[in-house]
């Protein structure tokens, strides 16, 4: 398969400034490399969030949106970022143990769920 551009170690910035349309346009790779790394950021998290949400739907038998917000609220109940919440809990597939902190905030969660739902 041929490759249209270079990876972006092998595109060096130009080192020398000619024109005003050379500086814009150093500015805007730079914004757009800026812009490509939080994407990837946000794909992996997004990925990472969406496997401990199919584990919050098989502990406790519920729809997609209220697992994640049972996830929002654990997050939010520990002051830890959700993507962190989430990948602590798809860790624990891999024999690591849950934060303490994590741990109690999510049976609590999960038991507020499950008694949501005797009602």
């Amino acid at each position: 398969m041929h490759q249209l551009t270079t990876p972006r170690e092998e595109q060096p910035l130009p080192t020398s400034v000619t024109s005003t349309q050379d500086a814009a346009l150093a500015i805007e790779i730079l914004q757009l490399r800026a812009r490509n790394e939080q994407l990837e950021r946000a794909l992996t998290s997004r990925a990472v969030i969406d496997q401990a949400r199919g584990m919050v739907m098989a502990l406790a038998p519920c729809s997609s949106d209220r697992a994640w917000g049972l996830l929002v609220e654990v997050s939010q109940h520990c002051n830890v970022k959700l993507r962190d919440v989430a990948a602590a809990l798809v860790a624990t597939t891999n024999d690591e143990t849950l934060p303490a902190p994590v741990r109690r905030e999510l049976s609590r969660a999960l038991r507020r769920l499950h008694i949501a739902d005797q009602r």
